[in-house]
């Protein structure tokens, strides 16, 4: 009886950036050999569509699952949710100080949202390779994670059924030769690949914006459809929100994720950490009360989203609508109310 073995995936950075491409390629190689363990890599995975190699390769995986990248943790989990990759969270040490700190001060965020129906009998666990430019920072952590579940002895990988199971695509196959699929990557980098080097590695992606949603904090209010006017939003079967068309978002555009009131639409390439899928808040309709007393001139979270809105709108040969549009009547109440309250006050 086979043994399980887990599977580590590599997603791979944007861009060739050597200092990038020499952590991946240490971690991978160091993992080859590793007892209960099966690496291999996939392009960025947020450039991935679902109907990518690579997408289909993740959706297969079977058992526990480690993926690394160059994303926020809540960012990777959700991108991997958005392409059909499920399990439940696994707990990771390996965490940013500045990650430690935003602990520290904020506390976990509540976990109020509609959540994932169903989830698989199995745990993803997602580490962010721009924590440490140590490869055994992660080499220790995948075999930490390794030695927390049964014990492995002589295993066999689940996913070698592919080569002569299903699925048979010669795409997919190349997902379990990750030595190969190494050599070949450098052979590229260096400007002498040939074309059966070429054949080894993944299809390529283009750079995509789009918004992926934390169903751990999403409470299915539906604000971001109402506010979207570009068709990006719309509702399964089950009248929950989903992302339906990715690719009609506009490029460098977060507009939507400012009027998240459970700041719960991340952004994975956004400069804005929390944007961008760091714990914490994007902002969402929170007021700077140093705004109200003059201190500022900066603008509040709706107001930029509007602004943000509007730009896309005329770029789109549209006309811009301002307020007039999907933003509903509380919101303008939040600070009319507030400053009444302001004004109440004795000073």
């Amino acid at each position: 009886m086979s043994q399980k073995t887990l599977t580590v995936v590599i997603s791979q950075a944007q861009g060739r950036n050597p200092v990038k491409r020499a952590l991946e390629d240490t971690i991978a190689t160091a993992l080859l050999d590793e007892p209960g363990i099966s690496v291999t890599l996939v392009p960025h995975l947020y450039d991935m569509n679902a109907e990518h190699s690579g997408s289909g390769f993740l959706r297969e995986v079977q058992g526990d699952l480690i993926v690394l990248g160059w994303l926020y943790e809540r960012a990777m989990r959700w991108t991997l949710d958005r392409s059909g990759v499920r399990g439940h969270a696994g707990e990771t040490l390996l965490r940013s100080e500045d990650e430690d700190d935003e602990d520290e001060d904020q506390g976990d965020h509540p976990a109020a949202g509609i959540g994932v129906p169903d989830l698989p009998d199995r745990h993803v666990w997602c580490l962010d390779l721009r924590i440490s430019s140590e490869a055994d920072d992660y080499l220790q952590e995948i075999r930490r994670i390794r030695d927390s579940l049964n014990p492995l002895s002589n295993p066999v990988s689940e996913l070698m059924s592919w080569i002569n199971g299903s699925p048979s695509a010669e795409q997919l196959q190349r997902y379990l030769d990750p030595d190969r699929m190494l050599n070949a990557r450098r052979a590229f980098d260096s400007g002498n690949a040939s074309q059966e080097d070429r054949s080894h590695l993944p299809e390529d992606t283009g750079r995509r914006w789009y918004p992926v949603i934390d169903y751990s904090r999403c409470t299915n209010c539906m604000e971001c459809i109402d506010f979207c006017l570009f068709g990006v939003y719309g509702v399964d079967s089950m009248d929950r929100i989903l992302v339906e068309q990715q690719d009609s978002c506009k490029k460098g555009c977060p507009a939507c994720s400012r009027v998240c009131p459970a700041d719960a639409i991340i952004f994975p390439q956004h400069k804005e950490a929390a944007i961008a899928g760091a714990d914490g808040d994007v902002g969402g309709l929170r007021i700077d009360l140093t705004k109200l007393f003059g201190g500022t001139d900066e603008e509040d979270a709706l107001e930029k989203a509007v602004r943000e809105r509007d730009q896309e709108l005329i770029l789109d040969g549209r006309e811009a609508v301002g307020m007039s549009v999907g933003i509903r009547r509380k919101h303008r109440e939040e600070m009319e109310n507030l400053l009444s309250d302001l004004d109440s006050l004795a000073f």
